[in-house]
């Protein structure tokens, strides 16, 4: 888990953090600085099926939520989808080090391009390192009831780490 003082944010850990917590006040906690891409906000505002988690995201006016849209490398467009891959844009323009995505393919490209990576469970174990009051396994079996998708390796890495076994 990076100990990064900014960090650039995807819109799946923004919604899992959602459902973990019911807000997004840890990130404002943990780091001096979020970013969210203007492509990410976007995604996010258009709420999905159930608009869940567009409020709390509204509400969270620390947030430095970007108002222009990207000019996104083709390399990364051409393998990420859109929010991924302006998450890395962005944190490569802005020489923020670490970004905050919880997909495979986008953690992996990510790492290919110089930066680190943690994910809404590592933002939770964090959170839970330095005191705050989160128990893990709630904080998952919230994600799981709103369709977070988790791998049982996920879940046992988590649970282990945060010494809820």
């Amino acid at each position: 888990m990076p100990k990064a003082h900014s960090i650039v944010i995807n819109k799946s850990p923004i919604i899992a953090l959602v459902a973990a917590l019911g807000e997004l006040g840890i990130l404002q906690s943990l780091y001096r600085e979020v970013r969210v891409p203007y492509e990410v906000s976007q995604e996010i505002l258009v709420g999905g099926t159930t608009n869940f988690g567009v409020r709390e995201f509204s509400r969270a006016n620390w947030l430095s939520k970007e108002t222009t849209p990207l000019t996104i490398s083709p390399f990364l467009l051409n393998s990420l989808d859109k929010g991924e891959a302006s998450v890395i844009q962005l944190a490569l323009n802005r020489k923020i080090k670490t970004v905050c995505i919880d997909e495979a393919v986008g953690r992996r490209i990510a790492r290919l391009s110089g930066l680190a990576v943690t994910g809404s469970i590592g933002i939770l174990l964090r959170a839970k390192e330095e005191g705050h009051p989160i128990i893990i396994k709630e904080a998952i079996e919230k994600m799981l009831k709103q369709n977070i998708r988790l791998s049982s390796t996920v879940i046992k890495f988590a649970l282990s780490q945060a010494g809820e076994m």
